[in-house]
């Protein structure tokens, strides 16, 4: 359900209402179950929100979490944080004992979780954690454009430090994989270069050369229909002209960036390289807007579709 401070509750109720009832069968929360009852009611859906040992049109895992009594509808807590995480932790442990497919977030604040003592950069390294995984990607996805990234939720200093020639063929290996298993016969793969014009034959910087090029000549040697370093300026216009099918970006905002331009509202948050399964919804808790009824649950429904997707494609 992610931080119950935020638009996470409002968007589950939107998004239950408008799944059909074959559909909200499958589907199962975690979260807060009164969170969700003063949801539904303020907001009309006329759902019935149940445990998971009684009935209802949608079943609940009701996770207890500390400091719950100082939530506040809009607000920063540590309850919030507190209740995000024992969100996550219960739908992790789930998916790691197979009772659950595929996780799907609603999202969570990184300033409530820290303010929780829960020092994580986000949903993907807490999940990275709990599945005590030795590394995580995250993949944007729509059908406008795709991309992974080499890092994420770093300094930019850090993410320059992080462009290293294995961590790039592993990124490359991991999107064509995915792409593979989704029905993508054989992916193509663009990799952006890190500095303009890709650092110009060595004059703006020598990443390209000496970090990117080797690790897209290995990626090639694998057997990857792989391309770069491409200039970052001109890879997502050619990959929105159906040239690659997903762009492995450098760090957080160059990848970032043209996604949430180009497909805010349809792009999916998704995490690879973990034992188990999980999308998300590819915006913030919205504080400014929780509890007015104004949030749009379309890219939850987006990223339920996508888990469906993937699950059907890892399943056959």
């Amino acid at each position: 359900m992610g931080d119950p401070s935020g638009v996470g509750p409002e968007i589950i109720c939107k998004a239950a209402a408008a799944l059909s009832p074959q559909q909200r069968q499958q589907l199962l929360v975690v979260g807060g179950i009164e969170f969700l009852r003063a949801t539904d009611e303020s907001l009309k859906t006329g759902l019935a929100f149940g445990t998971v040992t009684g009935t209802g049109d949608v079943l609940v895992v009701d996770v207890s979490a500390p400091e719950a009594d100082t939530i506040v509808t809009g607000q920063v807590s540590p309850g919030g944080g507190h209740a995000a995480y024992a969100y996550v932790e219960c739908a992790a442990q789930m998916a790691l004992d197979r009772t659950i497919e595929v996780i799907v977030t609603a999202p969570l604040n990184k300033a409530a979780l820290h303010a929780a003592g829960h020092k994580y950069d986000g949903h993907t390294g807490l999940l990275q954690h709990l599945c005590r995984a030795s590394s995580s990607f995250m993949l944007l996805a729509s059908p406008t454009l795709s991309a992974i990234h080499v890092s994420t939720h770093v300094s930019l200093q850090d993410a320059i430090d992080r462009c290293r020639p294995d961590r790039i063929v592993d990124t490359i290996s991991v999107a064509a994989d995915h792409l593979r298993l989704l029905g993508v016969t054989r992916p193509r793969v663009a990799v952006a270069g890190l500095n303009p014009h890709c650092g110009e034959g060595g004059i703006f910087g020598r990443q390209e050369i000496e970090q990117i090029e080797p690790a897209v000549a290995t990626a090639r040697d694998l057997g990857i229909d792989v391309k770069g370093p491409i200039a970052a300026d001109t890879v997502f216009y050619r990959a929105t002209r159906g040239e690659f099918d997903v762009v492995v970006a450098q760090y957080h905002d160059q990848g970032h960036i043209p996604m949430k331009l180009l497909a805010f509202d349809t792009t999916v948050n998704v995490s690879l390289g973990l034992p188990i399964r999980r999308t998300s919804v590819d915006h913030g808790t919205a504080f400014d807007i929780a509890g007015t009824g104004q949030a749009d649950h379309g890219n939850l429904l987006a990223a339920l579709e996508y888990a469906r997707r993937w699950v059907t494609a890892d399943s056959g």
